[in-house]
């Protein structure tokens, strides 16, 4: 029933059915009340800032922390004896909580997904266990021999066959041939073989003259083989032994219709001491195993090949070159030019169509040819001088570890393989298909009574990772270079690897970064924790996952002041009924209308070979002046093309960036229309707790002069400073203007508590006495920004700068709202808001936005409101990119860029380009089924 959950019965419910949650007041919750049934998948839902994640994480999540704070001990309770009880009556039934969120916090240049899903923890233990070493050289397995391996092979051999157990004498450097001799007959010994010849050592001192070239070994014992007579295994057991302690690790066995067998206790084959495997030699986290090179990290600081050569279109002569330019090095240019003629290097044949051969010798020259690797050594022989170093500077950057190859661990660790694979091949294949080697692994019997419960943890995370639709990444993907979407699901699918049961998930939009073919995998994950026994509590705004759901929870009716009432709970079909915006969009009463016509392009530049990753070989036209969507399933190389390629590329050409491009041969067109690049990501707005919304729009600056020019701040000799809380002077000195202070906890995550000066108010009492009509400084940072623009309504120059964000959906964030709370798709909005509020000064450049799914966290109403601003964008003359899997945002665009068709290997291709009516007029990839249902609603 949708009206089941009324206050007046709340009461009434079993808490072991329901968990129950009496008079929520979190931050704009209006006493709301509600009972979410345990053990279901329940969806809540509403506008951004209706308040979904005060109540599912600012309410539920923090009271099962507190919770589990208070089943601490005493000793661990004393640090935490001040944390903050939610601002609600009760909450009766609370679980274990999980809480799982967008937001990708690590910026660890070590973390990878195989370390962050603990597989890699695993993977390591199944090489030091069961993997073998082979050689470089020969491709034969390196093993050490024991006394047990040597015993073994004699009595292999026929019975009563006699042999002989020899070490290798090893000459002391300060020991004459007679002292060693002489040594040898103390301990007991009386023969020696030299060259093959047996000798008693006494006849050898007295009449033999041994040279340095003689070939010594010590005859340790003669026996006979019997399979049956155990004194006699003891014996030859211990003369074994013994050959290898004389031997230095070497033991010789000689059968006289044989040759020699040596043997050898040291982990060596070919010349070469191998490592033997551990646990450590495949960490690249330890300094035993990482790579020397770059300590690994994968990346060192050389030289950028992308800054050398900044435009391949140019040939060398053309000065493609660029540290080459300007008169006092010009001359290398010309040296090259001279000396090359005679290996015939095409001076005027551009960079990007030169063959290998001809880069290798313009890169590192030949005999009497100096090419760039020389020019540098040559600056780095200079660099006693300022204007040396600061060249050196400008070519510098993060370039791929030329040791390792990005792999990060030593070189030797490659040499241990299980089935022909090694541990680095393993992190750099796609999960799927390391999934598909782990499960086609044939082990003997010894190796699966070792690894059997490694496989199987190792198996069930890749599997869970695949099935949550990231089965495109490697294991030696950095999690810092994640979307907030994938990091989630990578979260939820080690959440499912540890099968936790009787617990309560709670998940933030795990569908963002989807392609709506994949969220149905990501519904079997969801329904697969929910059936472990655990309550799986979503907030999403995704369609097919409401469907899904056991329950639906709607909070609103709006965002902000208006939002925090609970104005539905129930099934799908329940909700039909309802007047909510969730409802209206649903039944299809509202909707985000097409345009009536698509803009046409003002030009275009072309991206030609784009190969990095898994992109083949591909020229993608981006066309200029319009709204392009670059679509396709999650790994098909979206990414990729738009970050990897597109945004340094054009970033180096404008001079602004200094990041690693990926592999492409060129670019082509009118890129000297664009003047500025610009990349709105899901980044956090700011390192610093301090930073938030008010401050990055630079609206905080007319709000603190606002302040400074009240009569009691001119009579206090208050400047606009004192009204910072990033600088001395105003701001409380306790926290230092935070509101909050840190604790630092050793035993788990540092908890943060409101400051007990100020009381969280972050300013000093007699700052906080300047009001202005009625309100101090703190108060106003309490205010939303859909709430300050009608309360500063007379101060145009404040209400301007507020009111982008109002028009990207954020009016109902607080205007002193930590950077580090807001989601991804928050950031991301906020960061749009900034250049909005610019638009003067945007108009007069054409600036390339690129976009990173902005539609994290909207709900379809507030998508409307984003797209409104960013063709305001493009109304002033500026391009925009969007990677989006948002079919109402792809229905909006101009132009479309579909990657595919997989994700993957199997992606990677240019599938389709052209409009959404064009698009959905064939039938080529995935994108195109779910465009064609939204174009035709």
């Amino acid at each position: 029933m949708a009206n089941s959950t009324e206050t007046n019965q709340i009461e009434d419910l079993d808490p072991k059915q329901y968990i129950i949650i009496k008079g929520a007041k979190v931050n704009n919750l209006k006493n709301l009340s509600v009972a979410i049934p345990r053990h279901k998948l329940v969806v809540i839902t509403g506008l951004s800032g209706s308040g979904k994640s005060s109540l599912a994480f600012d309410t539920l999540f923090a009271e099962g922390q507190r919770m589990y704070v208070e089943s601490l001990s005493s000793y661990a309770r004393q640090f935490l004896g001040r944390m903050d009880k939610p601002e609600v009556e009760y909450i009766k039934g609370v679980s274990p909580a999980i809480a799982i969120e967008q937001k990708v916090n690590t910026r660890n240049p070590r973390s990878t997904v195989g370390t962050t899903t603990e597989i890699y923890d695993y993977l390591k233990l199944l090489f030091a266990r069961i993997g073998k070493t082979y050689s470089p050289i020969s491709g034969k397995e390196v093993f050490k021999d024991t006394v047990t391996s040597v015993v073994r092979f004699i009595q292999d051999k026929e019975e009563g066959e006699k042999l002989m157990i020899l070490a290798p004498l090893h000459r002391k450097p300060k020991r004459s041939i007679t002292d060693e001799l002489n040594v040898l007959l103390s301990k007991g010994y009386t023969r020696i073989m030299i060259n093959d010849e047996l000798s008693f050592i006494e006849e050898v001192l007295e009449s033999r003259v041994v040279k340095k070239t003689d070939t010594l070994e010590i005859l340790i014992d003669r026996a006979v083989v019997k399979k049956e007579d155990e004194d006699n295994q003891f014996r030859i057991s211990d003369s074994v032994q013994t050959a290898f302690f004389e031997g230095e690790g070497e033991c010789i066995v000689h059968f006289p219709k044989e040759d020699k067998v040596t043997f050898s206790d040291r982990f060596e084959l070919d010349g070469i001491v191998f490592e033997e495997p551990t646990v450590n030699l495949f960490s690249f986290n330890n300094p035993y195993g990482a790579c020397k090179t770059c300590e690994g990290f994968g990346r060192v600081l050389g030289i950028d090949p992308d800054k050398v050569i900044p435009d391949k279109r140019k040939s060398v002569f053309e000065g493609a070159v660029a540290c080459w330019r300007g008169e006092s090095m010009k001359k290398w240019q010309e040296d090259f030019i001279y000396a090359s003629e005679s290996k015939e290097f095409p001076i005027h044949r551009p960079y990007y169509e030169l063959s290998e051969d001809q880069k290798e010798l313009l890169w590192h020259g030949a005999k009497g040819i100096k090419g760039i690797d020389q020019f540098f050594k040559f600056i780095e022989s200079k660099t006693h001088k300022i204007q040396y170093r600061v060249m050196l500077s400008r070519y510098r950057g993060r370039t791929t570890c030329p040791d390792c190859k990005g792999t990060r661990l030593r070189k030797d660790a490659s040499y241990v393989k299980i089935d022909e694979k090694s541990i680095t091949d393993l992190v750099l294949m796609p999960i799927e298909k390391t999934l598909e080697f782990i499960r086609k692994l044939e082990l003997n019997e010894y190796q699966n009574k070792v690894s059997k419960r490694l496989v199987k943890e190792i198996e069930n995370r890749l599997d869970y990772l695949s099935r949550v639709g990231l089965g495109y990444l490697t294991l030696n993907r950095l999690t810092n270079t994640l979307s907030g979407g994938e990091y989630q699901r990578i979260k939820l699918a080690t959440s499912l690897g540890s099968a936790l049961v009787g617990s309560m998930y709670i998940l933030d939009e795990p569908s963002i970064g989807l392609h709506p073919r994949d969220t149905e995998r990501l519904i079997s994950v969801l329904t697969s924790l929910r059936d472990l026994g655990n309550s799986v509590i979503v907030v999403e705004h995704e369609e097919e996952v409401m469907r899904a759901a056991d329950q639906i929870i709607d909070i609103g009716p709006d965002a902000g002041s208006h939002g925090g009432e609970l104005i539905f709970q129930g099934t799908l079909k329940e909700l039909n009924g309802n007047k909510s915006y969730t409802a209206k969009y649903l039944k299809g009463e509202e909707r985000i209308e097409v345009p009536e016509k698509r803009r046409k392009a003002k030009g275009h530049f072309e991206v030609i070979g784009a190969s990095e990753n898994n992109l083949k070989n591909i020229d993608v036209k981006i066309p200029l002046g319009i709204l392009t969507a670059i679509t396709g399933v999650s790994g098909s190389g979206k990414s990729t093309l738009v970050k990897k390629i597109i945004h340094p590329a054009i970033s180096k050409l404008l001079e602004k960036g200094n990041e690693e491009t990926g592999q492409f041969v060129r670019l082509e067109g009118e890129t000297q229309k664009i003047t500025g690049i610009e990349f709105v990501d899901q980044n956090p707005i700011g390192k610093s707790s301090r930073s938030n919304p008010v401050t990055y729009i630079k609206a905080y600056d007319g709000i603190r002069q606002l302040y400074a020019n009240q009569q009691l701040s001119k009579q206090n000799g208050f400047k606009p400073a004192h009204f910072s809380f990033n600088v001395d002077g105003g701001r409380c000195e306790t926290c230092q203007g935070e509101g909050t202070v840190r604790v630092e906890m050793q035993f788990m995550a540092d908890i943060f508590l409101k400051c007990e000066t100020c009381k969280g108010k972050r300013f000093k009492n007699e700052v906080l006495e300047v009001q202005f009509q009625g309100k101090n400084i703190a108060e106003i940072l309490d205010m939303t920004v859909e709430d300050s623009i009608d309360f500063f309504k007379d101060e145009s120059t404040i209400v301007n700068k507020l009111m982008p964000l109002q028009d990207v959906g954020l009016g109902y964030i607080t205007l002193g709202q930590s950077s580090n709370s807001l989601s991804g798709g928050e950031a991301q909005r906020v960061k749009l808001a900034y250049y909005l509020s610019k638009g003067s000064e945007l108009s007069k450049e054409h600036t390339l936005f690129i976009f990173d799914e902005p539609t994290t966290g909207l709900h379809f109403h507030d998508i409307k409101k984003l797209m409104a601003s960013i063709n305001a964008l493009i109304q002033q003359g500026n391009t925009a990119i969007i990677i989006e899997h948002n079919v109402e945002v792809i229905k909006l665009a101009d132009h479309i860029i579909d990657l595919g068709p997989e994700g993957g290997e199997k992606g990677g291709s240019l599938v389709f380009e052209g409009s959404p009516e064009e698009m959905i007029a064939q039938t080529k990839g995935y994108t195109f089924k779910y465009l064609k249902e939204k174009l035709k609603a």
